[in-house]
């Protein structure tokens, strides 16, 4: 008899390697709006099939936690370091729920949709992969829309996770003119936006500009205009111009390599 599996609206569906995936792909993009309700009830239609599948009872854990249920959140941890006693997500996360106050443990995991997070401005925001990251054991910690740290030493920008653990460091090109703008007064703020193949990348966001920089972008963008010409033989040539703004005398630091990369969780 063939099984069938039922998704949160109650409908049937057929119970399949394929549907499994899809049902883990609706987890993750309706975690990242936020809706820990549904996203619950599509985790546990994964465990129902693959009841030690250590990434959807993390998932689990982490949308329990968000909405407060904190005995939940442990439990699932718990499962999840019975079968991985090394789980670095589960130790990371059971450490916290176990060391502070559950008002303070739902907080620590609030979480903002990222479909809110990453809205990119021009000049405003800006998709950077640190360079000089740290070992696997720390990156393996971090979780996408998680807020991180930008701490200025030394003419460089160090990215810190919210435990003040080392994740990276902005290039220097970028640092050079991050640092200028945050000495004048500017405010930025930094969410893990990819963390894949041993690289990481993040997305910043300018939260606040003084007036000194009213006309100066954090991020240098970039105007194309395309020019049509006509060559000896009457053939059609086109050619790009590309003007970044911020890019005058007064700031000539402001080039970068644009380097966006794809959204991950």
């Amino acid at each position: 008899m063939r099984q069938l599996l039922v998704d949160p609206s109650g409908r049937q569906m057929d119970k399949t390697p394929n549907l499994i995936t899809a049902i883990k792909s609706q987890a993750i993009q309706t975690a990242l709006k936020g809706d820990w309700t549904r996203a619950i009830a599509l985790n546990k239609q994964i465990l129902q099939e693959f009841p030690d599948d250590i990434d959807a009872l993390n998932r689990i854990a982490f949308a329990f936690a968000s909405m407060g249920d904190i005995k939940q959140a442990k439990h699932s941890y718990q499962k999840v370091l019975s079968l991985d006693v090394q789980n670095p997500i589960a130790l990371k996360n059971l450490k916290r729920l176990t060391a502070v106050d559950t008002k303070k443990a739902t907080a620590d995991f609030s979480f903002v949709p990222m479909n809110n997070i990453f809205i990119e401005e021009p000049g405003k925001t800006k998709v950077v992969e640190l360079i000089n990251i740290a070992d696997q054991k720390v990156i393996s910690k971090l979780r996408c829309g998680e807020g991180i740290g930008l701490h200025v030493k030394r003419m460089k920008i160090f990215v810190l996770d919210n435990d003040k653990h080392f994740i990276g460091m902005l290039p220097d090109d970028l640092s050079k003119r991050l640092i200028k703008f945050i000495n004048g007064g500017n405010t930025y703020e930094a969410f893990v936006k990819t963390i894949n193949n041993h690289k990481v990348a993040v997305f910043i966001k300018e939260t606040k500009r003084v007036a000194r920089f009213k006309n100066q972008p954090s991020f240098a963008t970039s105007d194309k205009t395309r020019f049509v010409l006509e060559n000896t033989n009457g053939k059609r040539i086109e050619k790009m111009s590309e003007k970044r703004e911020g890019d005058d005398e007064d700031s000539e630091d402001a080039s970068y390599s644009e380097d966006e990369m794809g959204e991950s969780f």
